[in-house]
């Protein structure tokens, strides 16, 4: 019969999870599942170049149009051209002849439209930005920017991507490092037929600030992130591992057996998994210790039963070897053997009710109908002739079916001792009748005899081992007492249950039931 808490499928082992505890582990999950999120941090590189292509084509467009402007217009007017775009766009402007002579710079005729940054003097905020901007760099192997440097003396041949310009017929775009480490956008174009040349600069501050800007703020929310999954995997872990290593602490003293009075604690208040496992391993832990105190209390009960006719054997014995009268010595003769008998059939009695259980445990179940075993067995009964007056008639309750899943070898022993109890009990000429029906998803079968009955304060004992209510004209010892015990002990491990109650009509006699779940009812809990 499979056991539905039992996983369907193999458990489930990966090679990491072998040796680490669950508190690394759920660490390592969340903190892995954050690595995967600052990944994002890698996505603003991007950004930062998509900026900088878009303020490369800026550069190269002002040049040029600066350049064709320069051209067109009059020299006397250059100035004021130079002035104007200069303030207007945030921009140094140099224009240099064909000699490489420096003509007109937009600072020299209306002052800086702006100033590079001394990083020596930033606040801690800035240098902070500026470490995580090269830390960045460093990750994603982005090559360093020559440093931008004015020369001692103006001349085109101090800037390279003026000769380019020449060369090319148009604007060329070149990027450096201001000093403190923001872009500085230089473009060179050629202006109008004469050799003149155009420089422009930009100090791109507000590229590297809107990366910054969006790094540290992701960063933070990374960090406080990180903070609160620590946090929250700490909580859950404590949650899972210490109600775990209690229930391990109790489950190792249960094992060494040094404190009676272990409590497994059941977690009333936890619905959850680990809440089912305590209340599991507690059950089974009372459980086992009702296994051990039944097989205490059941060594206890054969060492009392044995010691009985182990001592009138004895007795016989003894006096035999004393006595003369030979009338008297077949009489203790019939006695030893009488108890050597009795003997006998206590230890077989015993030895199989000590293995039910385990043989049980490793017996897989099939259909057996309940209907078919009874027919048989009454059969088997009358065939056998053995000398009872009793008649004994199989009375189906309804249509059927009556199979159920056990085992057909000890069910049949179930019903063997039903009917032999039955049967030692109903008077000459009475009538033991076994009934089965079918009730909410199981099978009910019913032995029902014409006796005195069973007191109602006696229906349980009549299933302890070794108990016997005979009837009084039964020879003594014919019985182990261990008959309906068995019986009980099948039933259970059937998943069933036997009970003794009165007669339904009111008659005198006793009704005992076994009641077990129908084979459709077991498949649907699988």
């Amino acid at each position: 019969m499979a056991d539905p808490a039992e996983p369907r499928d193999g458990p489930i082992q990966l090679f990491w999870t072998r040796r680490t505890s669950l508190t690394a582990r759920i660490l390592a999950v969340n903190i892995i599942a954050l690595g995967l999120m600052a990944g994002s941090l890698f996505y603003l590189d991007s950004y930062r170049k998509q900026l900088l292509a878009e303020r490369f084509r800026l550069a190269q467009a002002e040049a040029a149009i600066t350049a064709d402007g320069l051209s067109e217009t009059p020299i006397s007017g250059r100035r004021a051209l130079i002035d104007r775009v200069a303030r207007e766009q945030k921009l140094r402007l140099r224009l240099y002849n064909s000699k490489g002579e420096l003509l007109l710079d937009s600072f020299q005729i209306a002052g800086p439209t702006f100033t590079f940054i001394d990083p020596e003097g930033e606040s801690l905020y800035l240098k902070g930005g500026r470490v995580l901007d090269r830390g960045m760099n460093f990750l994603l192997g982005t090559p360093p920017l020559p440093p931008y440097r004015d020369p001692p003396q103006e001349s085109s041949s101090a800037w390279p991507e003026l000769a380019q310009a020449m060369a090319s017929g148009k604007a060329v775009v070149v990027q450096r490092a201001a000093p403190d480490e923001t872009p500085v956008i230089n473009a060179a174009a050629p202006v109008g037929v004469r050799g003149e040349l155009l420089l422009t600069t930009r100090n791109a501050t507000d590229i590297t600030q809107s990366v910054r800007d969006a790094r540290q703020t992701l960063a933070i929310v990374l960090g406080v992130t990180l903070i609160i999954s620590i946090q929250l995997s700490l909580f859950l872990a404590r949650t899972i591992v210490q109600p775990l290593r209690t229930l391990v602490r109790a489950a190792v003293r249960v094992r060494l057996g040094r404190d009676r009075a272990v409590v497994v604690p059941r977690l009333p208040e936890r619905r959850d998994e680990i809440g089912l496992l305590a209340r599991a391993i507690s059950d089974m832990t009372a459980a086992l210790r009702r296994h051990i105190d039944g097989v205490e209390s059941f060594a206890a009960d054969v060492a009392h039963e044995i010691k009985n006719p182990l001592a009138s054997l004895r007795s016989a014995l003894e006096t035999l070897e004393k006595v003369q009268d030979p009338a008297l010595r077949q009489e203790l003769t019939r006695i030893a053997a009488h108890d050597v008998r009795r003997i006998d059939r206590l230890v077989t009695e015993i030895a199989e009710a000590s293995r039910i259980d385990a043989e049980l445990s490793r017996t897989q179940f099939v259909p057996v109908d309940l209907g078919a075993l009874a027919t048989m067995l009454v059969r088997a009964r009358a065939e056998r002739a053995t000398g009872s007056t009793c008649t004994v008639a199989v009375a189906p309750q309804g249509p059927g079916p009556f199979e159920v899943p056990g085992d057909a070898a000890r069910l049949e022993r179930v019903l063997e001792n039903l009917l032999d109890n039955a049967v030692s009990f109903s008077p000459s000429g009475g009538e033991v009748r076994v009934e089965l029906e079918r009730r909410d998803g199981r099978v009910l079968l019913a032995v029902i005899d014409q006796g005195p009955g069973i007191p109602i304060e006696a229906r349980e004992q009549v299933f302890e081992r070794f108990h016997s209510l005979r009837p009084s004209e039964e020879d003594f010892g014919s019985h182990s007492g261990l008959g309906l015990a068995i019986a009980r002990t099948i039933a259970e491990a059937h998943d069933g249950t036997l009970t003794a109650t009165d007669r339904r009509d009111g008659q005198s006699g006793a009704r005992l039931v076994l009641n077990l779940p129908t084979v459709a009812d077991e498949e649907d809990e699988e």
